[in-house]
């Protein structure tokens, strides 16, 4: 019998909360039907297979995520919003890791929840909007983003993967690397375009 209200946006958080508890890669239709007290046939009416609610899970995350990414960034340029923009990224990895992998991980998704979907899009303007408070332009633009990404993401899992097991703490390392990463913008290398070095 089908729970009563059983829509897609409830079978995605289900998933999503699913995914958060045992991680992404465990998640299956038959968990998300029991944690939603139905038969998995009654899944199928809202979602067409587990790739779409895990691209409706990421879809999710991705707003979720840039959400708190404004809301701590709002008001703030340079090394503040740098920081802010950091920390939110991190905190967001921590709370709801399941989540967040599903940010990380290539996903199908098709182009209509795509297109509904305001997060991934908003996540790219956060991230160029941040690094123009420095003052760089296109290209480098772009490959400050890339290694924006690669720190943030980097760090989060192998913090999460228990990869610091060093005396010192991760966060006393994180607030350096985000001292570092300051620095290096501020003082961002001349392009050498057609360099292949």
């Amino acid at each position: 019998m089908v729970r009563a209200g059983l829509t897609a946006e409830r079978v995605t958080i289900a998933g999503a909360e699913l995914a958060d508890d045992v991680g992404l890669d465990q998640v299956t239709m038959s968990q998300v039907a029991r944690r939603l007290g139905v038969k998995d046939a009654s899944l199928y009416t809202h979602v067409r297979s587990l790739e779409d609610l895990r691209g409706r899970i990421a879809l999710l995350a991705a707003d979720e995520k840039t959400i708190r990414i404004a809301e701590a960034t709002a008001g703030r340029a340079g090394k503040d919003a740098l920081v802010a923009f950091g920390n939110a990224w991190r905190e967001y990895a921590h709370q709801c890791p399941g989540r967040y992998m599903a940010t990380q991980t290539p996903i199908r998704i098709t182009p209509e929840l795509t297109a509904k979907a305001p997060g991934p899009r908003r996540a790219v303007e956060l991230s160029y909007g941040v690094l123009r408070g420095y003052g760089l332009a296109e290209p480098d633009l772009t490959d400050a983003v890339r290694l924006l990404r690669s720190t943030f993401h980097g760090f989060v899992a192998l913090e999460a993967a228990g990869g610091f097991a060093h005396e010192r703490s991760p966060q006393q390392s994180w607030i350096r690397a985000l001292d570092a990463l300051h620095t290096l913008l501020e003082h961002w290398p001349p392009s050498r375009e057609g360099d292949s070095s």
